[in-house]
């Protein structure tokens, strides 16, 4: 099972998601076909352009409560010090790809980033 983890800025829009996951496929060197579903915070929940983008890709969009997206945090590539302030964790896109993808998931790669959004791709046995 492969997770798109997307973290982002409020008003996101859906083309800066789908560019920010375009990113972490290549540099994780998977087909965008082959991804099962998109992860974020639960707090993201309203997020238009998250929705929309998963809409366009027609995946699902699993939330992620920040209990498990700590849980996860040990398992993170990167460090955002403004997200660590903010949310709690590393990396939203991190936390929330391997907090989805479930017990033993790991990253593929580091997130990618745009200038509003970041994604993470975990690989794990069940979502």
């Amino acid at each position: 099972m492969l997770i798109a983890g997307i973290g982002c800025r409020s008003g996101v829009s859906a083309e800066a998601v789908l560019e920010a996951l375009s990113s972490a496929a290549r540099a994780c060197h998977v087909e965008e076909r082959n991804i099962d579903a998109i992860a974020t915070a639960s707090a993201k929940a309203g997020e238009r352009g998250i929705t929309e983008a998963a809409a366009r890709l027609r995946l699902p969009v699993i939330l992620v409560d920040a209990q498990d997206m700590e849980r996860a945090a040990a398992g993170a590539l990167t460090a955002s010090t403004r997200v660590l302030a903010l949310k709690g964790v590393p990396s939203v896109a991190e936390t929330a790809a391997l907090a989805a993808a479930g017990t033993g998931a790991r990253l593929l790669a580091p997130r990618t980033a745009t200038a509003t959004a970041t994604c993470a791709i975990a690989s794990g046995a069940d979502a």
